[in-house]
């Protein structure tokens, strides 16, 4: 049942993407049977010149006019050689459209696939199922099938003039035909279980190039060359050695193989030539049977060749429907069906909210431990919210659990914006809704204009270049001798780290989101600047929603509540003075990362002006602590 299965998706599979290339798919075939006919004609013509017209006075003009034989051979050769080249050109479109079918759908496909999904899998892997696999589907759909139907049709062909001819040769020659089918069904079943175990060592060896390429920074700056040289030839190794198992085998098959069919070739020359000896068969029916059994002999003998690449495909095939099958995200409502999509998109938007509630949120990932237990809290519209926790006490989680990177499942809790369930909302609107910057901000290998409008194309170089103002990078980019059209490096190899990160920051300013994320993302540049961006940022989103996750306590003060997340769970929550009057986790932070001086100072200022550390109110929310300090920290 799994077998039929499997058959019926890699049929479907086939149909779905061949839009586009049955019409050159089907004057492909029609050219190669024209190719054939053709080819078949010439055996006939040789055995006539040379019974008919050499061997007897019965056609004397012909005999003294060979050139017109001569002339038909040539015209013969032409017609199939024009046909040839139809039948490759077709093939050729049809090949390229098939593929080209199979590429678009699966990147498009890969784009909405969730992050467990991702997670899951290799990237070199799926580099390999989208182009290497996609490849060898096209390969054996356009050009092996084209084949088949070719060979069918030449074998029917031949064999219907060499049993025109003589019955007894022809016999012979059949009985060879399932010795050669046999064998190459059993080498079939062989190199099908072969094949699996190199492409999927090819994925791994993808990997192993990919990974390296993207973290050069990282294998310099720490010396591992040798271990990652001693990496991919560990790889390189076990893939070269499953290669050459391959080809031992394919060598095997068509040794044997050249065998059978010498013995074919040589049985038909013997018994030919005692037929002819004895009269039986003429010099001319002879010479056209021989030559039709060894066009014979290259097409069966190639149904080994077919039937190893059909056993490649089908490995292909399951490794691109994997991808194919794979759910994707849902956009829409769930629950609702595509045509109340609007609707719903309506209702999110008429409330004009955006404060965001956590409802007793526990979430685990596949098969690890739970990373947030009962996490509950609420942020009002415009207010700023930040979150201090070590590595892995689940902050990246909770952004990622808001804008749906990862689902929550039942009875795991429920976030909500604007009072609505996130799950309610169409995934494509709820990621308008919130702008990200991380990290380790991604950059396109693109001009630094280009990065910054990736989330906004039509803006305009002024908007541009705002943007970048306020993200204190526009100075930056003005000191390189291309300016916003220089070109930055794979993942923005070629800009600092806080560069990356303040030109992230600009492209988020474009997009114009009502909920900002800040993961981290300025811990690459200095103090001084770090002051500037978000005094800058403070005046430019009042009535923003932000979250700020941090190690920087520096950063996280001036926010109007902030979370200590230990372990997963919800430690403290709090103002920043809340928080530094308990014995607490951020109380012991806050001494680490603030020198005595720093914290007079700071006690200094609040004196002064006790409401700075909130933004809310007619003069709190243009004050620039609302995103922090600029004392300089230690990191926890």
């Amino acid at each position: 049942m799994e077998y039929i299965d499997s058959k019926y998706r890699k049929r479907n599979l086939v149909r779905r993407f061949f839009d586009g290339s049955k019409g050159y798919f089907a004057a492909a075939v029609a050219a190669s049977l024209a190719t054939t006919v053709l080819n078949a004609l010439t055996p006939q013509i040789f055995r006539f010149s040379i019974d008919s017209v050499l061997g007897s006075d019965q056609y004397g003009y012909l005999a003294d006019h060979l050139w017109i034989l001569s002339l038909l051979l040539i015209a013969v050769a032409v017609l199939s050689g024009i046909s040839q080249y139809i039948c490759r050109s077709n093939t050729a479109m049809a090949g390229e459209n098939f593929a080209k079918n199979i590429r678009d759908a699966l990147f498009v496909h890969v784009q909405k696939l969730p992050m467990e999904w991702h997670d899951q899998n290799q990237t070199g892997d799926i580099i390999q199922r989208c182009t290497s696999d996609v490849e060898v589907i096209r390969n054996f759909v356009v050009t092996q099938l084209l084949e088949v139907f070719r060979t069918v049709f030449l074998v029917v062909t031949s064999f219907v003039m060499m049993l025109y001819m003589n019955v007894k040769l022809s016999l012979v020659v059949l009985a060879f035909v399932p010795v050669v089918v046999l064998y190459s069904a059993v080498f079939y079943r062989l190199i099908a279980r072969r094949f699996v175990d190199a492409d999927e060592a090819e994925g791994e060896l993808s990997t192993v190039v990919q990974e390296n390429a993207t973290g050069v920074r990282v294998v310099r700056a720490f010396g591992r060359e040798k271990f990652e040289m001693d990496r991919f030839r560990e790889k390189n190794d076990i893939f070269a050695k499953l290669w050459i198992r391959l080809g031992t085998l394919s060598g095997l098959y068509w040794g044997v193989g050249d065998l059978i069919t010498g013995f074919q070739v040589v049985a038909v020359i013997v018994l030919g030539t005692i037929e002819a000896v004895h009269g039986t068969i003429s010099v001319g029916e002879f010479i056209a049977f021989a030559s039709y059994n060894t066009t014979l002999v290259w097409p069966i003998r190639g149904l080994g060749r077919i039937l190893s690449d059909m056993s490649k495909a089908g490995v292909s095939f399951e490794r691109v429907d994997y991808i194919i099958r794979a759910e994707e995200e849902a956009y829409t409502c769930s629950g609702r069906k595509e045509e109340d999509r609007n609707a719903c998109v309506q209702a999110q938007e008429s409330e004009n909210a955006f404060d965001i509630r956590f409802e007793h949120v526990n979430f685990a990932y596949e098969s690890g431990k739970e990373v947030l237990s009962d996490v509950h809290f609420s942020i009002p519209q415009g207010h700023t919210f930040g979150i201090l926790g070590g590595t892995g006490s689940g902050k990246s989680t909770i952004v990622q659990l808001l804008t749906r990177l990862y689902e929550l499942e039942d009875g795991q809790g429920r976030i909500c914006i604007g009072g609505k369930d996130i799950r309610e909302i169409p995934l494509e609107q709820l990621r308008k809704y919130v702008g990200m910057v991380l990290q380790e901000p991604f950059l396109y290998s693109r001009t630094i204009r280009e990065n910054i409008a990736a989330c906004a194309p039509d803006a305009s170089m002024e908007e541009i270049r705002r943007a970048a103002k306020i993200a204190c990078v526009d100075e930056s980019i003005m000191s390189f001798p291309d300016g916003y059209d220089t070109l930055v490096g794979e993942r923005g190899v070629t800009l600092s780290g806080g560069q990356r990160q303040r030109v992230a920051i600009a492209r988020m300013l474009l997009e114009k989101a009502p909920i900002l994320v800040f993961d981290d993302s300025l811990s690459a540049v200095d103090s001084e600047t770090d002051s500037l961006i978000r005094k800058a940022l403070s005046d430019e989103m009042e009535q923003a929603t932000v979250i700020l996750i941090s190690h920087r306590i520096t950063t996280l003060m001036g926010a109007d509540q902030i979370l200590v997340l230990n372990q997963g769970r919800a430690e403290e929550m709090g103002t920043h003075y809340e928080l530094i009057g308990k014995q607490g986790i951020y109380r012991r932070i806050y001494e680490i990362q603030m020198s005595q001086d720093d914290r007079e100072q700071m006690r200094a200022e609040t004196d002064a002006d006790t409401a700075l550390h909130r933004r809310h109110g007619s003069e709190e929310k243009n004050h620039p602590q609302w995103l922090g300090g600029g004392a300089e920290d230690g990191g926890i």
